[in-house]
């Protein structure tokens, strides 16, 4: 331990001096000009963020002693190495590694190798931390066929260890087959389905992590970034990149992407359906497409004291051949001019003159091409298009027809035709129709990477406006169908996937639960034969009796609970369900780590006024727990994707009854009940579902 001890010394100190050395790094002289300085000086800062000491966080957690060096298995008394395995890498002044990024190829044993297949690994080790100090380690003789295999206790205790905070990384703990998504390549596109506490979120932050190790260059030129739910969601998830040393990977939600206009109105579940569908980009393209018309007069340039006539069925010929090749609306009118020019330039070839490119571009300039290109093929505004589709149902019917029904296309149009872009209540629907038609002009940007998490809830339109994000790129799509709590969720990866573009993607299914007690989920799991038919259960391997509670609050009578049901209950039956929430939530702050009440968003009100009376600091969805403030309000709507230690829901059937139907309401149901990593009190007046009783 001593000795181990003294590495980890020696280990933060070369870490500081590699700081120093970066600080003190003077690169005056040595930039051309100041560009470039500014490049280099923007460098040099994320290169000293990157190689900050993190107190509380281990510096190694692991390390190998390999049978031979790597790479020499096979020659002669070759010797073993020790390496040490950590979040970044560490050498000292002669330059040898003290610690190896647990990305690197030497580390894969350290997640890999078991009994049965050591690696050539003679010795795992594992560290065990206590707020930053190293208090423990425990040995894995892998090469030794006389040592059992067993459960690594401080492996265990690492995952169960309670939380406070945002979410942390899980470098220490993946397992085998998280490692073989993690370190899956660049190329490939890769979907996860999940169930909770299966660690897809966690894996899918490393597998950006380790990309950017593997292949920094090429994602530096081309750019990586984590799409989530919501603004709390990516809250939640901030620190775990920055804690493997990335700090340069952006976040944003769907809507974020789509943002080109301000939303502030809403659909009802039928308009929202229809927008959402895949067959409004066919609509999209129809209204865009229907903006050319063929020319019917001809075009005259005058250039000198020559005129130059392009008939008309030439200019048709022009017209038709960039229609069917079906290029992007503004690319195709950008390239019209330079055409007619070029036919220009032919009959002043054939006419004995020897123009160049620049008379090319003279005459695309001329007054006549650009009059003859502003009727034939008209700039489109993409926002101006969608809000004449939705205002205008003679034009939503040229181009919806045979595509959409009579009833959806009742469904899309606004009651209220908006005079204007600006004054319209655009709805998030809206936004991504709009975002489909810019596309159709101009082609998105595509990144090197791109990861979409919680992707069951996009609709077909959603998969499209992040597919266009990566057309170039690749992919890491994380989910769990089960969870799925939109009208329009996700049927099938396979249907997903396709909206997506990313048809060739390899799905992989993540059924061993880490985080969720086996108590819990398999209590939540009731519900899947009614929200999920034919997907696994998560198999959770953490054993926790008594990590589950369900009580039914007393002094309520039925006709009380049946008045809860529909949405009505006194004064004082209300008090009484508020205080045996508020009962169960004194309860788990007595354990350490943090606390979710979770409530269907029509009762957070009454429970956040309850909680105040009651003098319980609370946080919302997204702000940071703290030693003192560890309880969170969370609206059942918010917390997808979120963990804590410790759970109290209320009113079950509250939950199930804030949604438009039954199945959208046990899925939300489904996810609230698997929010706990510890335990879970399950507090309700009213009956519970027959799924759960």
């Amino acid at each position: 331990m001593a000795r181990e001890r003294s590495h980890l010394a020696a280990s933060r100190s070369a870490l500081r001096a590699m700081r120093e050395d970066a600080e003190a790094l003077d690169i005056r002289d040595v930039t051309a000009n100041w560009v470039n300085a500014a490049v280099l000086s923007r460098q040099l800062e994320e290169r000293i963020k990157s190689l900050a000491d993190l107190a509380h966080t281990p510096l190694f957690f692991g390390r190998l002693d390999y049978l031979h060096a790597p790479g020499a298995e096979q020659a002669e008394g070759a010797e073993g190495e020790q390496f040490y395995i950590g979040r970044r890498h560490v050498h000292d002044a002669d330059g040898d590694p003290m610690v190896i990024d647990w990305r690197a190829p030497v580390s894969q044993p350290f997640y890999r190798a078991s009994k049965k297949d050591p690696m050539d690994i003679a010795l795992r080790r594992r560290f065990g931390y206590t707020s930053g100090d190293l208090t423990a380690y425990e040995d894995e003789h892998l090469s030794d066929p006389g040592e059992a295999e067993r459960t690594s206790k401080l492996l265990q205790q690492e995952i169960e260890r309670p939380r406070v905070g945002p979410m942390r990384d899980i470098v220490a703990t993946i397992q085998p087959e998280q490692d073989e998504i993690v370190r899956s390549g660049l190329s490939g596109s890769v979907c996860v389905q999940g169930g909770p506490g299966t660690g897809k979120t966690a894996v899918g932050l490393h597998r950006v992590a380790y990309l950017l190790y593997a292949h920094r260059e090429r994602l530096a030129r081309t750019g990586t970034l984590v799409i989530g739910p919501n603004a709390s969601f990516l809250h939640y998830i901030e620190q775990v990149l920055p804690a493997l040393g990335e700090l340069e990977v952006k976040q944003a939600t769907v809507d974020d992407l789509v943002a080109h206009v301000e939303v502030r109105g809403t659909d009802d579940a039928g308009a929202a359906l229809v927008k959402g569908d895949a067959r409004m980009a066919e609509v999209l393209r129809n209204a865009v497409r229907s903006h050319v018309s063929l020319p019917t007069e001809p075009v005259m340039v005058v250039r000198g004291s020559r005129r130059w006539r392009i008939p008309s069925y030439e200019l048709v010929e022009i017209v038709e051949e960039l229609l069917a090749r079906d290029i992007r609306y503004g690319a195709a009118r950008d390239a019209l001019p330079q055409r007619i020019a070029h036919a220009v330039l032919v009959r002043m070839e054939q006419a004995g003159e020897a123009p160049d490119d620049r008379v090319q571009d003279a005459v695309a300039r001329n007054a006549a091409v650009k009059a003859a290109v502003k009727a034939v093929w008209p700039a489109v505004d993409p926002a101006k298009l969608v809000l004449r589709l939705l205002s205008d149902a003679g034009f939503l019917a040229a181009h919806a027809e045979g595509v959409l029904s009579e009833d959806e296309q009742k469904a899309v149009l606004w009651a209220k035709p908006a005079r204007s872009v600006k004054s319209a209540k655009w709805s998030a629907a809206d936004a991504v129709l709009i975002d489909e038609a810019t596309d159709l002009v101009a082609r998105t940007h595509s990144l090197g990477h791109v990861v979409l998490d919680e992707a069951q809830d996009l609709s077909p339109m959603q998969y499209r406006a992040v597919g266009r994000r990566c057309t170039t790129g690749s992919a890491t799509v994380l989910g769990d169908l089960a969870q799925g709590t939109t009208p329009w969720a996700t049927r099938s990866w396979d249907e997903a996937l396709a909206h997506l573009g990313k048809e060739s993607a390899v799905v992989e299914e993540l059924t061993a639960g880490f985080r969720v007690p086996r108590e819990v989920i398999a209590y939540a799991s009731r519900l899947l034969p009614d929200i999920a038919p034919g997907l696994a259960a998560v198999d959770s391997v953490r054993e926790s009796p008594g990590s589950l509670a369900v009580r039914r609050v007393a002094g309520i009578t039925d006709d009380a609970a049946e008045d809860l049901d529909a949405g009505r209950l006194d004064a004082g039956d209300a008090d009484r369900l508020d205080a045996g929430c508020l009962d169960a939530c004194s309860e788990s702050l007595r354990q350490e780590g943090s606390v979710g009440l979770i409530a269907a968003d029509a009762r957070v009100p009454a429970l956040a006024a309850a909680l105040t009376a009651a003098g319980i600091t609370y946080l919302d969805p997204g702000q940071e727990t703290t030693p003192d403030t560890r309880l969170t309000l969370v609206p059942a709507s918010l917390a997808k994707g979120l963990e804590y230690d410790y759970v109290v829901l209320d009113e079950p059937s509250a939950v199930v009854a804030g949604e438009p139907d039954e199945r959208t309401g046990l899925r939300r149901l489904y996810v609230a009940l698997t929010r706990a990593v510890s335990g879970l009190i399950v507090v309700h007046a009213a009956d519970l579902p027959k799924q759960l009783a």
